[in-house]
């Protein structure tokens, strides 16, 4: 199944660890624009590897790149590793703290059709064309992608609370979560990790635009390459993978914005929902999330003076046309989608990727207030997803849409960079 290889990282200068906290940066998707403006002020940030600034910035970050390797800011290392990552946090409104523990490897990159690394959700092009490009220009893998294996056994879990006992970093980032990172660099152990994994099928939780620039770039490069035999850098893909079972896993709704629709108007938008939903006004906007906790094909709706929940009605489902298996049909996220995106909004399923008129939001206040703002339209607020149903799309073959998971923590970018042009 799965080939995993220790990488020989790139990562800071040991002069620049006790200022490891102002090096490390969120994923690109997620970073937001007041964030890069305070990240952009640090000239040795990996924000400017990650999302480097405009104009040109592929080539801006080849550029400072190899300003950083021949200064000295980044140094690989002597030998070749698995990196142990341990997050550790607590959700709102709980006291207890949770870890994730997982670790960082190179992953052979598989198409999809090999069924071995399985996705979950579409992608919207434009991002996954910026990663290409970042490949292209620097060859190097900024930040881990997540996967998830699955191990009842806790195989792995041993050699790696050893390893994080001793810490390279531990740091704070910008989610609140302590970010801790050791390497394990005995290769009776890291053949353990290796053959461990093999036996698995992952399943990509997070990075299908970064996971799918490096397979566009690896088919780019085989045919570029007339003596490509499968063991070259481009071959391989930086992933962090945690254990299904370790129940430390956290996945947050994503909630849908809407704007620039010239002919949206609420009554006639709620008119067209009755066909579908039940409908029950809300008094205080803000308790639209808590109404909707945990209910089935339930919504919120905020528009700038109302609030409503949205619950489909059980026949209506028979409905759907999308030639999807009735466990994908029955998704909150498909019934959202089909039914409130594509039947009342008339933005259709195939142009759903890369339509401007839908933004994405974990925040609810976020959401309410660009509502109140009248920064959009409206906001259709959403349940979270199950690791179960996760489970359900990938081995089904089928894919949500895009944005439809929110995998918590977030891993960060900066710890290590893995370049494409190395053995390992």
């Amino acid at each position: 199944m799965a080939e995993i290889k220790p990488i020989t990282a790139w990562r800071y200068n040991p002069a620049l660890k006790e200022d490891i906290d102002n090096l490390t940066s969120p994923l690109f998707d997620v970073v937001s624009d007041k964030q890069l403006s305070t990240l952009y002020k640090n000239k040795v940030n990996s924000i400017h590897l990650s999302v480097p600034q405009l104009p040109y910035p592929a080539e801006r970050a080849r550029k400072i790149l190899a300003k950083w390797r021949s200064e000295g800011t980044i140094l690989q290392d002597t030998a070749p590793g698995i990196y142990v990552y341990y997050q550790y946090y607590t959700l709102p409104g709980q006291r207890k703290e949770y870890c994730r523990k997982g670790f960082i490897c190179n992953i052979r990159v598989y198409d999809w059709d090999e069924k071995v690394i399985l996705r979950h959700e579409n992608t919207i092009p434009k991002a996954v064309n910026d990663r290409i490009r970042l490949l292209e220009q620097t060859q190097l893998n900024v930040s881990p992608t997540h996967g998830l294996y699955t191990d009842s056994d806790f195989e792995l879990e041993r050699y790696m609370d050893e390893s994080i006992a001793a810490p390279m970093y531990s740091t704070e980032n910008y989610q609140g979560v302590r970010d801790v990172l050791s390497v394990i660099q005995d290769e009776h152990i890291i053949e353990k990790f290796v053959t461990t994994v093999r036996e698995k099928q992952i399943i990509l939780a997070d990075g299908h635009h970064r996971y799918e620039g490096s397979l566009a770039y690896r088919k780019q490069r085989r045919v570029q390459n007339p003596s490509h035999h499968g063991q070259e850098g481009y071959n391989f893909h930086m992933m962090y993978l945690s254990n299904t079972e370790a129940g430390d896993l956290r996945i947050l709704p994503t909630h849908r914005c809407i704007k620039g629709l010239a002919t949206l108007k609420e009554a006639e938008v709620m008119d067209k929902l009755s066909t579908y939903f039940t409908i029950k006004p809300i008094a205080d906007a803000c308790s639209v999330h808590e109404v909707i906790l945990g209910k089935e094909w339930a919504f919120g709706l905020l528009f700038k003076e109302n609030a409503y929940k949205l619950r489909l009605k059980p026949e209506v489902l028979q409905t759907m046309t999308w030639n999807f298996p009735d466990k994908i049909k029955a998704l909150d996220v498909t019934v959202m989608h089909y039914f409130i995106i594509e039947k009342v909004l008339d933005i259709k399923g195939r142009s759903q990727r890369s339509s401007e008129n839908i933004t994405f939001d974990r925040s609810f206040s976020d959401c309410l207030a660009k509502v109140i703002k009248e920064e959009v339209q409206m906001a259709i607020i959403t349940n979270e997803i199950s690791m179960d149903e996760v489970k359900d799309v990938c081995y089904s073959g089928y894919t949500m849409p895009q944005k439809s998971t929110y995998f918590y923590p977030k891993v960060i970018c900066g710890f290590l960079f893995s370049a494409l042009d190395d053995k390992t």
